[in-house]
């Protein structure tokens, strides 16, 4: 009787994942309403914080990322005030780890917010450029090349997420000060990552060395015997490639790099699309777990929209961008809640419809706010 009734109930789960991510309409995009769902989604993470050290970590970094580009693209002061909150309660802080590009993550929204408020000497940038000196030029075990773990912990930006955390803030740090050496120290170290985690025939990154392939019994592999792609990282590197190139002066003399490697990805990421709309969270072996991911699919869908908008892409991608936005909005909850969102990890894992993260928060909205601009 037990192994019947849990059998029943595992039908039964199944069956609602994919109720709850069921698209329909996958051609109709209303703007009313993706304004409506956004609003809910960051008054429901506001009223519920969460974040895995501080509230200065990556996670809330990620977040208050998407409230930027929501407030960029709404003009809604309800976004604007969320960003004056948490950066005046963190007395504009980063996090500690100086040399971790995590923790700079959050200086993302102290710079626009400096931009963009009006007030001078309101937010204070000092501890931003503290960490962005010692990031940059001061010496640290990674940039000595001498960790022998198979983390490959042998440059500065060693995971493919960093290229998230740090880049975009030194790109939008040396546009705001007109200090372009922060441009050009960003695109050394950014091409550090590159050659070391970027696989050229498959146009994805590899999370970290663990899963770059050496052709040996000691990859690590799929169990599809293909290489291992994590949604949500590529997700970091496709959304952050999107926020670099929007800030980056258009006559920069390593601009054609960044344009070339966003057009790559995106031709990938559109190919790996699943009908339903949401990525799984393996790229490459997407049967290891039958239902979609929100965290990796809000930034693809961002990043192609992005695209879209800025004329990178052709009009080919538009039906992939309006149903990754209608798969995502099926995933939010009636309180406004963002679910199915794989929690904090490295590689690929499963999510559920009452799983949710701060950062998941900032995809959509960044989903959100890039589609708003859509003609």
């Amino acid at each position: 009787m037990n192994k019947t009734i849990l059998a029943l109930f595992t039908v039964l789960l199944f069956f609602n994942c994919s109720t709850a991510q069921k698209v329909t309409g996958v051609n109709v995009i209303d703007k009313s309403d993706i304004k409506s769902a956004m609003i809910k989604a960051l008054e429901w993470q506001e009223a519920h914080p969460i974040f895995a050290i501080a509230p200065t970590d990556w996670t809330e970094g990620a977040y208050y990322t998407g409230v930027v580009r929501a407030h960029k693209a709404t003009k809604d002061m309800i976004y604007m005030a969320a960003l004056k909150n948490q950066g005046y309660w963190n007395n504009w802080q980063t996090y500690k780890r100086l040399h971790h590009a995590d923790d700079v993550a959050i200086s993302y929204s102290y710079l626009y917010i400096d931009m963009n408020d009006g007030r001078r000497n309101f937010v204070d940038l000092e501890p931003t450029k503290k960490f962005l000196d010692a990031h940059l030029f001061d010496d640290d075990e990674w940039k000595k090349g001498t960790d022998k773990s198979e983390y490959g912990r042998t440059i500065l930006w060693w995971w493919c997420d960093a290229l998230f955390m740090a880049p975009p803030v030194l790109n939008l740090y040396a546009k705001h000060t007109k200090q372009p050496k922060y441009l050009d120290e960003m695109h050394k170290f950014y091409m550090q990552t590159y050659n070391q985690l970027y696989d050229k025939e498959e146009q994805l990154f590899a999370r970290d060395m663990r899963f770059v392939w050496q052709g040996n019994d000691k990859d690590t592999k799929e169990p599809n015997g293909k290489k291992v792609f994590w949604s949500r990282g590529n997700g970091w590197v496709f959304a952050g490639l999107a926020l670099i190139l929007d800030d980056m002066p258009a006559d920069y003399k390593h601009r054609p790099f960044y344009e070339n490697l966003y057009k790559e990805m995106a031709e990938k990421i559109l190919k790996l699309q699943p009908e339903d709309g949401l990525w799984r969270t393996s790229l490459l072996c997407p049967e290891s777990y039958n239902h979609g991911e929100v965290s990796g699919s809000g930034f693809h869908t961002f990043a192609l929209a992005w695209g879209i908008n800025n004329g990178l892409l052709d009009k080919k991608y538009i039906p992939a961008v309006k149903k990754g936005w209608n798969a995502l909005k099926a995933c939010q909850h009636e309180d406004g809640r963002v679910g199915w969102v794989q929690n904090i990890g490295a590689f690929p894992e499963p999510a559920s419809y009452d799983s949710y993260q701060n950062f998941g928060t900032g995809a959509f909205l960044m989903a959100g706010s890039e589609i708003l601009k859509m003609q």
